[in-house]
């Protein structure tokens, strides 16, 4: 095993050793081929031929589904040990892409080729466990996301915006511009800004020029 492999096989045990077994630990490094992402670069497009899987080692994905029309809104966030479980289905099923992922905060991924991930779900139940949980957060996190736009006032979207940037971040300090904000939430600067002045007026968050500070949390 070569340096590299080493340095890899200690990153995965790190974050993924309460999930996968060694043996198949030992596989992925075999067959996985690891990148480094910067922030605002492209992970994945719409329309991409899906080839290959990630495991997020390190950072933050943003996952992005985009209207005919060319609006844009965020479903959910990959972090450290997730892995896109729909991107998985498309792989299987040899379709191109239907979301974005944009790295949101630098990331280090291993990315699994196609034409062993069947293999896998036979071989080894802990990747067949990781497929499925997987899917099944991301459809929560999705379903989440159309409660949040059927239900929510665009004050409580914004607070629970914010709350969820905190928890991805582990800091409830983010730099974050309004206009970064009402893309995401596929809304306008102004009506982000006033927003985020009401919010500040009520003590739920401190807000200065591309910076917030979060007080209180969406519930």
């Amino acid at each position: 095993m070569n340096k590299q492999e080493i340095i890899l096989k200690e990153k995965l045990k790190n974050y993924y050793s309460d999930i996968f077994e060694d043996d198949l630990i030992n596989e992925i490094i075999k067959v996985g081929h690891f990148e480094k992402i910067r922030s605002g670069e492209l992970l994945v497009d719409i329309g991409d031929a899906m080839t290959h899987i990630p495991l997020i080692l390190n950072g933050v994905v943003k996952i992005i589904r985009k209207e005919k029309e060319g609006d844009e809104i965020v479903l959910y966030f990959l972090e450290r040990g997730d892995t896109c479980a729909i991107s998985f289905v498309n792989c299987i099923n040899k379709k191109k892409s239907v979301f974005k992922g944009i790295v949101d905060k630098d990331v280090e991924a291993l990315y699994i080729p196609i034409d062993i991930i069947d293999e896998w779900l036979i071989k080894f139940q802990s990747w067949r466990h990781f497929i499925i949980d997987s899917y099944h957060f991301r459809l929560i996190e999705m379903v989440d996301s159309i409660d949040s736009l059927a239900f929510l006032k665009m004050n409580e979207r914004l607070l629970k915006y914010l709350s969820g940037k905190v928890q991805i971040n582990h800091n409830i300090d983010l730099e974050i511009t309004h206009q970064e904000i009402a893309n995401d939430l596929n809304t306008s600067r102004v009506v982000v800004t006033r927003l985020i002045k009401q919010l500040h007026d009520e003590g739920k968050i401190n807000s200065t020029r591309n910076h917030i500070k979060v007080l209180e949390f969406y519930e």
